[in-house]
């Protein structure tokens, strides 16, 4: 691609291969639950049909269908999935402006109705696992269908006699254990609005969540255990509810074994003596839940997603992309503060188990979530990039010393997979594994791009766009591009979009958030490219661009190139525009053990770059740094670290609450204000 002014350099990108790292048999594809949905939606709902002998042209004709023909396909997905409308629908897409679209007026659902079908009285699946339990022990212990449904009748039951009602919000600071599903589909049973947290939050980040929402009830651990260590939370929980003057309960859940605190309720009394649930349906854009962005500039926006948009947009996700169904496992290592526990939490809604593993991703070592895969029989395999990259450096080999037969795939995201990752899961994992990097975010909770099982997959690249999902990458102009790199968006409405903000009733930042730069699509805040032959590549927020003269790059081709060198840990890239019209691009290492940052290695980090991208991406400085601060959830600071560097003061620059390590952050404060006084600047070389 020829670089411009108006796109991200990409000169010398990687050859592409010959053939794909992996294709599915044909048996595969016909056995997949996308072929079926397919061919129903081209007998029933006007579809194109599928193509004998090309899947890739059926899914590229199948996509397009889903997309420009938005009420076929989204009534196609409620049927094939037997959604159950109490009240029945006027029309599927009343309104398709974005924002303001309106999905299903006139429908009436539950979505804890839906997650808990398997588990209805009479049902041959009620002894199965709906959940399996993994703390750092290893040893999976099952929740079944009809305990769980037991007790999430029990808990809506207690919710409704202390005056929970359909709008209500309802809190929980808990780990990835069974009573955070119970505690969220007993909420959504009788229509009350869940939020959550992790317990590795502390207090303050807590409240600038939980505050904007004002909850009334709050669940919340004694304390956890992660790393091999036990982490008290009981005065965080005490400060909690001194900070949340709207509570009129606190529930109790003895993780750790200790007993209620003075005026709490204890969890077991709520739920041990089970009952048969009861839904209360509600309008389709009703709201389910409350999920959070990052917040590291400022308070976190309150998304607010709806229990019809959430549960169709899931079920396709779940059912059709990631091909999951009756007698399948999901692993997918994630916390109760991120959206893909969410995600997690909805394979329940296609029937299938969901594994539940609280601690470390690394503990006692790097191979910790193979190991976990191994010992659930995971279906699907769900991590991080970091992780991945962490295990090939670890020298951990997960297809020799794991039983890894029941795993059909690994999806990755929180950061696009290095092609090196791609070929390392392919190596060391398992030539037969289907390898599905996914890119969305909070904001939907769901994947724009990703898996599909009946598309081959190729190195370094996301398979195609989701269904239902006009994914575009636009030119500063608001053209579409096509093997250039754009800004990534969407130009059709999806239902699982938020209904809004919590306490912006008139839309003003949530139309700013999404909407501001191309009116009437949106635009995510991230670098795309959709190539030629169907296929997407992830480069990074488009919100923290490098620009270096005057031509665009990503800093996840950096990270790429960088951290395939054995002795980077891992690394921050900034672009920092100058006062006096200068421009300085430092590259920030953190270094593995032992490692030494010198002239040797410094001449290898440039080498690195030039080779794998180009003479133009060569950082002024490349600097050693205690570590990388991230997001809680795990996302590079670049944004706040820019600012810092541009010497804005800490706390207008970032919200430490937000912040995993804020020590870091003054570190880069201080760098900022030496830096001032340093007239060349030179600070490593």
């Amino acid at each position: 691609m020829t670089a411009t002014h108006d796109a991200l350099d990409h000169d010398a990108p990687e050859p592409a291969a010959p053939e794909p790292l992996w294709r599915p048999d044909p048996e595969r594809v016909a056995a997949a639950r996308l072929s079926r949905f397919h061919a129903f939606a081209a007998d029933r709902h006007g579809a194109p049909g599928p193509v004998p002998g090309d899947p890739a042209g059926s899914y590229a004709a199948l996509h397009r269908w889903s997309v420009t023909r938005l009420g076929p396909f989204w009534r196609a997905v409620a049927e094939w999935f037997d959604v159950r409308f109490a009240t029945p629908y006027d029309t599927v897409l009343a309104d398709a402006a974005m924002p303001g679209a309106r999905w299903f007026p006139g429908a009436t659902l539950n979505y804890a109705e839906h997650a808990l079908r398997a588990g209805e009285p009479g049902s041959p699946r009620a002894a199965e696992a709906a959940l399996l339990r993994v703390d750092e022990d290893h040893r999976p212990e099952p929740v079944t269908w009809a305990q769980l449904r037991a007790r999430v009748g029990a808990l809506a039951a207690a919710l409704r006699e202390r005056g929970v009602r359909p709008g209500d919000r309802v809190s929980g600071y808990l780990p990835n254990i069974p009573e955070a599903v119970v505690a969220l589909l007993a909420s959504a049973a009788v229509g009350a609005v869940w939020t959550s947290c992790a317990p590795d939050f502390g207090a303050r980040s807590v409240l600038d969540r939980f505050q904007q929402v004002e909850p009334v009830v709050l669940f919340a651990v004694d304390g956890y255990r992660y790393g091999g260590r036990v982490h008290d939370r009981t005065g965080t929980v005490a400060e909690l509810r001194r900070g949340l003057p709207t509570l009129r309960a606190v529930v109790h859940v003895p993780l750790l074994g200790t007993p209620a605190p003075e005026g709490a309720l204890e969890w077991a009394e709520l739920t041990d003596h089970g009952a048969e649930p009861d839904f209360t349906r509600v309008p389709f854009d009703h709201p389910l839940w409350v999920l959070y962005s990052s917040g590291t500039t400022g308070l976190p926006k309150a998304i607010v997603q709806s229990q019809g948009g959430i549960l169709l947009e899931h079920l396709k996700q779940l059912g059709l992309h990631c091909d999951l169904g009756a007698g399948d496992r999901l692993f997918w290592y994630t916390s109760t503060g991120w959206m893909m526990w969410n995600f997690l939490v909805s394979s329940l809604l296609t029937g299938t188990t969901a594994v539940l593993y609280d601690g470390s991703p690394g503990h006692p070592d790097t191979a910790a979530q193979w190991r976990v895969a191994e010992r659930t029989r995971a279906t699907l395999f769900g991590t991080s990039a970091a992780y991945v990259m962490a295990c090939a450096k670890a020298d951990v080999h997960p297809g020799r010393d794991f039983d890894l037969s029941a795993t059909r795939g690994v999806a990755t995201t929180g950061s696009p997979l290095p092609p090196d990752g791609f070929r390392w899961l392919h190596e060391e994992a398992g030539a037969g594994l289907w390898i599905a990097s996914v890119s969305g975010g909070t904001d939907v909770c769901s994947c724009f791009a990703g898996a599909v099982p009946t598309l081959p997959v190729w190195t370094g690249e996301l398979q195609a766009p989701c269904l239902g999902t006009d994914l575009r990458a636009f030119s500063p102009e608001g053209q579409p591009l096509v093997d250039e790199v754009g800004e990534l968006v969407v130009t059709t409405p999806m239902p699982s979009m938020p209904v809004g903000f919590w306490n912006d009733p008139e839309g003003v930042r949530y139309h700013e958030s999404y909407f501001a730069m191309f009116p009437g699509v949106w635009r995510h805040g991230d670098w795309t490219t959709l190539t030629s032959r169907g296929t997407v590549v992830i480069h990074g927020r488009s919100d923290s661009t490098l620009n270096r003269q005057g031509v665009r790059m990503g800093s996840a081709d950096i990270y790429e190139a960088v951290e395939r060198l054995p002795e980077i840990r891992e690394s921050l890239v900034i672009g920092v525009e100058e006062p006096d019209g200068g421009y300085w691009m430092p590259l920030f290492v953190r270094l593995a053990e032992g490692a030494v940052l010198d002239d040797a290695l410094r001449e290898r980090v440039r080498r690195t770059i030039r080779e794998a991208l180009s003479p133009r991406h060569l950082p002024d400085d490349i600097v050693e740094i205690p570590g990388v601060p991230h997001t809680l959830t795990g996302k590079r600071l670049e944004v706040p670290v820019k600012r810092l560097l541009q010497g804005v003061p800490l706390e207008r620059a970032a919200n430490p609450g937000s912040v995993d390590d804020p020590e870091l952050l003054r570190f880069f404060e201080r760098m900022a204000r030496e830096r001032a006084t340093v007239s060349d600047g030179d600070y490593g070389e």
